[in-house]
């Protein structure tokens, strides 16, 4: 994440955007175009057609005659693909092993693969001419409505009536189908359905079931174009390619997260999450809780910011949108709570002098360091079985530290304007005491 960007909270989410794919298995990355070209799988990771694990290649020696002497054998290394977790291995289908670890595995060619191929060059074919007959009219539309006073400004009224007499637009020609374009036109045979089909076996209803050698429905639509019924026609699926994203915001047009194009060359990034500027709360300790009974919860606050921090806490208003889950009333302190910044060194340091922030003992129950405790009363609204749900809203403090791309020179070293955030926290505080 380059910036923090203070406008993505709220109603301005991220506009993603697909900047590579890559393998999860062997980390190979590719632009979308070449990704698009190897139908968004790997060319050298598998998965099991069992269990969908990524597949491992292992060797292993097997005799073979030697090339001198056929009489005689020696140990030559073989590699096959096995899955670690369901133990299947490409010999379970009669796949030949290879003598290169790497590439060479071949996948069983689909029956219809020349009749899909010849659908898609027709449809491509036939798109395109729709598009061009829509630009044809949009050029055409477009010259007509030119007004007459604007083309004898311009002395372009003696051209238009010779074009309207019938002399093709010039910028037109393009828009026409090449020569010879005609010639190629793609004629596909339309599909015969068969009057009569393949009769079912004798033993189709006499003959016993094994069940492991039957394939499970997400195993056949896995591979839809063979759809396997037993457990020797599974043959392995390449893996499949995952996308590497990268999210700007609508708003301001931030980058708020960038990935790295190689996945090897990933680098540790400061500003990475918004957890490392957004302060903590946690459950600490929860007395019984009763139903309309006011009790004491004590909370704990954590400041990830190595600055000072001004937290106010927030009731939800009647009729707030986001206050849906709420099934406890809720009381928060009304004073500002002032968080230390995060010091590293402070924890080890035994003679540092504690600031003093005069808290109030009855709002702050201890301070140590960026944390403090503080107490919240709550009166349990609902009876029942269900978890006492508290929600309430955080208003803090925010200054964006990072070096700015392009400095002002006039604002000089002039202190970061703050800028106040607001966040709606539910807390699930268990159910009620018996």
């Amino acid at each position: 994440m380059e910036t923090l960007c203070p406008c993505w909270v709220g109603e301005h989410p991220a506009e993603p955007k697909v900047d590579s794919h890559y393998c999860p298995s062997c980390l190979e990355n590719m632009p979308s175009a070449e990704a698009k070209l190897k139908k968004n799988r790997c060319a050298n990771c598998f998965d099991c057609p069992c269990c969908m694990h990524t597949l491992s290649t292992r060797a292993t020696n097997i005799p073979a005659p030697m090339p001198d002497d056929p009489t005689k054998t020696t140990m030559k290394k073989a590699y096959y693909l096995a899955c670690g977790f369901c133990r299947w291995t490409s010999r379970d289908v009669g796949m030949a092993d290879k003598s290169v670890a790497s590439g060479g595995w071949q996948e069983p060619e689909n029956p219809h693969t020349q009749r899909i191929n010849k659908l898609i060059e027709y449809y491509q074919q036939l798109a395109q001419r729709e598009r061009q007959e829509r630009d044809r009219k949009k050029m055409a539309r477009r010259r007509q409505c030119m007004p007459m006073a604007f083309s004898e400004k311009y002395g372009l009224g003696t051209r238009l009536q010779r074009q309207r007499a019938g002399a093709p637009l010039s910028s037109l020609a393009g828009l026409t189908l090449k020569e010879g374009e005609d010639q190629k036109e793609i004629i596909i045979e339309p599909a015969q359905a068969l009057d009569e089909v393949e009769p079912l076996p004798e033993d189709c209803y006499t003959r016993p079931i094994n069940l492991p050698e039957v394939t499970t429905l997400r195993q056949r639509l896995l591979q839809p174009d063979f759809q396997p019924s037993g457990a020797s026609q599974l043959h392995p699926k390449h893996k499949h390619l995952l996308m590497k994203r990268s999210l700007r915001c609508r708003k301001c047009e931030h980058n708020l997260s960038k990935p790295e194009f190689n996945p090897t060359s990933i680098k540790f990034k400061i500003q990475l999450v918004a957890v490392s500027y957004i302060p903590e709360v946690r459950i600490m300790s929860i007395p019984n809780l009763r139903y309309m009974k006011e009790s004491q919860v004590l909370l704990t606050l954590t400041n990830p910011v190595e600055n000072l921090t001004h937290v106010t806490l927030v009731a939800c208003e009647e009729g707030d949108p986001e206050d849906v889950n709420s099934t406890a009333k809720v009381m928060v302190p009304t004073k500002e709570l002032v968080l230390a910044g995060k010091d590293a060194a402070a924890d080890y340091d035994e003679l540092a002098e504690p600031q003093d922030f005069q808290d109030d003992p009855d709002v702050v129950a201890f301070r140590k360091s960026n944390k403090i405790g503080f107490f919240i009363k709550v009166v349990p609204q609902k009876e029942g079985d269900t978890d006492v749900l508290v929600s309430f809203k955080i208003r803090h403090d925010f200054r964006n530290l990072a070096a700015p791309i392009r400095p002002n020179e006039e604002a000089g070293d002039a202190t970061t304007e703050a800028i106040w955030l607001t966040h709606h926290v539910e807390l699930s505080l268990g159910p009620l005491a018996p």
